[in-house]
Parts: structure tokens; sequence; C-alpha cells
């Protein structure tokens, strides 16, 4: 079986292929916006599955250029595709790493079905490259994995944890004042992920699913945690802003996926 991965030195990328044998993988070392590169590629190695982590996040990063971001998140993954369907002699099993910014902020469990209205840019490029490979499938199998707030030991600013980290860290006093921390998000760590990705993977499983705990992480309690491993004190602020809820239902992935998951809530070493 050949396999091939795009963003293999991204977080999830690396992780991920640390599960297989590294004669099986061929990582893409090219321009994934240049058409010719992902040809070449697709061409000499005659892929079986192919897992696309390749992207520009986080959501700064991408404002920060939105050209570039939809050159690499949307162009990039219909080069792939287009390379597929043109030259492939077989159906390839297609990962696609999307995200849970596709979805709007809603207070319940948001599940595969509802309809989609991003809330960042970043998210709009993200549902651009799904409606392409949904839209163009004849030699694809499509699984598209929409994956929730994720945390690493790896991982840098401006991610959520890294940041509240930074900021207790670069702060001398032992009395904290962070702002804007009351929202409600969805987080697993990159190894459970990577578990979830490769049964996927194992049950050649297509459609969307969505990829989190189904727990609502109030960004608050976090804080308060961090402070508390650092013998510091969060000082209680007047809740500065409207809370948001991002939180999946994993009803759909539980039914694949049926290896044991950790109870994260109030684990610190789940946050460092």
């Amino acid at each position: 079986m050949k396999i091939g991965i795009t963003g293999s030195n991204g977080i999830l990328g690396s992780e991920f292929i640390k599960l297989f044998n590294k004669k099986d993988v061929r990582s893409f070392q090219g321009r994934i916006e240049k058409i010719k590169d992902v040809e070449k590629w697709i061409c000499k190695n005659n892929f079986d599955k192919i897992f696309h982590f390749a992207a520009i996040v986080p959501t700064i990063k991408v404002n920060s250029n939105m050209k570039k971001a939809l050159l690499v998140n949307y162009i990039g993954t219909k080069n792939i595709i287009d390379t597929i369907n043109k030259f492939s002699k077989k159906r390839v099993w297609f990962f696609y790493s999307s995200t849970s910014h596709v979805y709007n902020f809603y207070k319940n469990k948001q599940k595969e079905t509802q309809n989609t209205k991003p809330i960042s840019y970043y998210g709009q490029t993200k549902l651009f490259g799904e409606n392409y490979i949904l839209s163009n499938k004849s030699k694809i199998i499509p699984c598209i994995g929409r994956i929730f707030s994720f945390t690493d030991r790896n991982q840098k600013t401006p991610f959520v944890i890294p940041s509240i980290i930074k900021k207790i860290n670069n702060n001398n006093s032992n009395k904290i004042k962070i702002t804007n921390l009351n929202h409600y998000r969805d987080f697993l760590s990159t190894s459970v992920i990577v578990k979830y990705i490769y049964q996927l993977f194992k049950k050649k499983s297509e459609g969307i699913f969505n990829i989190a705990s189904g727990k609502p992480f109030h960004l608050e309690k976090i804080a308060i945690l961090l402070c508390k491993k650092n013998k510091k004190k969060l000082m209680r602020v007047k809740k500065d802003n409207t809370p948001t809820y991002l939180v999946a239902d994993i009803k759909k992935i539980s039914k694949v996926c049926s290896f044991h998951k950790k109870k994260f809530q109030n684990n610190l070493n789940y946050f460092y």
C-alpha cells in the first residue's frame, strides 16, 4: 500500500506519520499551490491513500495574508483532487483535514448535518476545499475530518492554550489578569486526534466526521488550572464578552472509532 501525506512537518502531520512504517509513506515536499509539484508527486507514486494535512493556520496568520491562505488551503486541495481525477487509474481514499471553523457559534453541539456558516476566513478556505472534494469525487473516496480545538506540547502562540501559558509566564505577579476567557471550546490532544484519523483510515470510512471530545471546556477554568500549576492566581474579572460555544456532537465518529477515550476534564497534563 502506498500512502501519501501532505503537511508531514506540521503538528498533526508529524504526529500521524509516527503510526506508519516509513517505507510505506511518501511525504509531499513541494509547494502545494503549484500544480506541477502536485502532479509530479502523485504520478510518481500511484497512491492508494492520501492524507491532506497541509494548511495555513491559525486564524491570525490566515488573516495576515488571506491571498496566500486561499492558495494553500483551497487551491492546494483543488490541485490534489484534480490530479487524482486526471491521472489515477484507481479510486484513492482521501482524508481531508478540515476544521470546526466551518460552523457558526451555536450553544448546542454541532452536528455534521448542520448548515455551515464559517466563523473565520480560515474556516471559509477549508469549506471551499470540502465543497470541491465532494463535487469532484469521481476517483476519490472522500473522508473529511472536521477537527475541533486541539492542544499539544509543541503547539505555539497564537493558539489558545500556548497564548494563555505565555501570559502567565510573562507576568511576574502572583495575581494574573487575563481577559476574553468567557468562551467554551472542545479540546482534544493531538495523540487522540491521530488515533481517530487512523481508525477512519483502517475502516475506509467515507463522509464527514467531527473529530472532538464532545465536551465543553470553559477557557477561564483552563486558565485557573494553568495558573494554579504555576503557583499563581487568576484574578476574577467581570465577564467582558458574550460567551461563544463551539462544541461537537461526536455520535457519528463514535460509531466508527471504538477505542477507549480518556476523560480529559480538569486534567492539567492535557493542557501542558
